[in-house]
Order: C-alpha cells, then structure tokens, then sequence
C-alpha cells in the first residue's frame, strides 16, 4: 500500500504507513540554529517540530537522515547510541569527533559508528555540508551523551553525561519546520 504524503509547512512528510517516492527538494525539512537542516524522510515535521524529545518511529527498523551543516556548527551533542549508524557525506567538508578525536572529512568519505562508538559531525570549509545518516533502530535502543572536553571545544557536548535527550538539548530552543537557508548552494538545489 502507497503511504499517504500531506505538506508538513515545509515540504511533504509522510502520514501513513506503506511505501512511498518522495525527492528532497520536497520532502519536510526541519531547521535548528545551532544544528543546521535535517530532512528526517520518516517524520512526522509537525511532530518533531514540536516534541524534539520524541523519534519518529514510521520506520521502525532503520532511520535515515539527510543533514545539512553550516560551518562552525555540529550535526548535534556529541553522543554514542546502542545500535550501530553510518554516514556518508554526500558534499561539503566537515570534521568528525570520534571516540575524542578529530577527523577531517570531504565528499563520499563513509564512517561506521558501531554500537557505542562516541561521535559527532562539525560543519567545516566556505560552504554546507551534506551528510546521509542511517542507524539502526530496535526495542530498548539506549543513547548516552557523555561530557568531552574536544567535542565541547565545538559547542557539541554536554556539560554533566546524561542518557536523557531532553536533558543535553535543554539548552536549545526546538527545531522549526523550515527548509535550509540556501537551497541553491545544495546538491538538489541547482
């Protein structure tokens, strides 16, 4: 069954379950001004908007991600989750703190964060970046966001180590449905 796609005030999310086709330059997309532009492919924007502490969950075995970042500004707290994720910077450069060091990254570098694995992404270069994110998902996933004097140096980590996501994003306003600033500067946006 075709899932049912309705305009999320910035762009088409889905609403019900089933497949669906949707590009990028018209799916929903969340803004945050300390963490740049997600297009979450499985959200509800409304929802998330809303409730940043809630993880959409229409996909229920695996979650994706298309990050946008400024430079300067991280993809989010610096954390490690208990289900493995991989990431592919699809454009742009940027810097990965991992497990409390740095590597720099440019496009079609892939990283593999196996369960556990600390991490965070900080925009870098002139321009966005661009990361496709995937992770696992699965009853009783458990996240740590975990104090780190590197990752904090970028304005990426917590101050006391918490598993609580509403707690390392108590500082942040919420995401807003808005699409990212400058769309032509985007792979899609030519």
């Amino acid at each position: 069954m075709e899932a049912r796609l309705d305009d999320a005030g910035s762009g088409l999310t889905p609403v019900s379950p089933g497949w669906f086709v949707v590009n990028v330059g018209d799916a929903a997309w969340l803004r945050h001004d300390a963490f740049g532009g997600r297009c979450v492919f499985e959200s509800n924007g409304r929802v998330l908007a809303e409730r940043p502490d809630l993880e959409p969950q229409m996909f229920t075995e695996t979650g994706f991600t298309l990050a946008v970042l400024e430079p300067g500004k991280p993809t989010g707290m610096y954390h490690a989750e208990s289900a493995q994720e991989d990431f592919l910077v699809l454009a742009g450069t940027c810097l990965l703190l991992v497990e409390d060091e740095e590597r720099p990254l440019r496009a079609w570098d892939f990283v593999h964060c196996p369960p556990g694995t600390r991490h965070t992404f900080v925009g870098t270069g002139d321009g966005p970046c661009v990361i496709f994110m995937t992770g696992a998902r699965g009853e009783g996933k458990t996240i740590l966001y975990p104090a780190s004097e590197s990752a904090h140096a970028h304005g990426a980590a917590v101050e006391t180590e918490t598993n609580d996501p509403r707690e390392a994003y108590a500082p942040f306003e919420h995401w807003r449905r808005e699409r990212p600033d400058s769309w032509a500067d985007l792979p899609w946006g030519g």
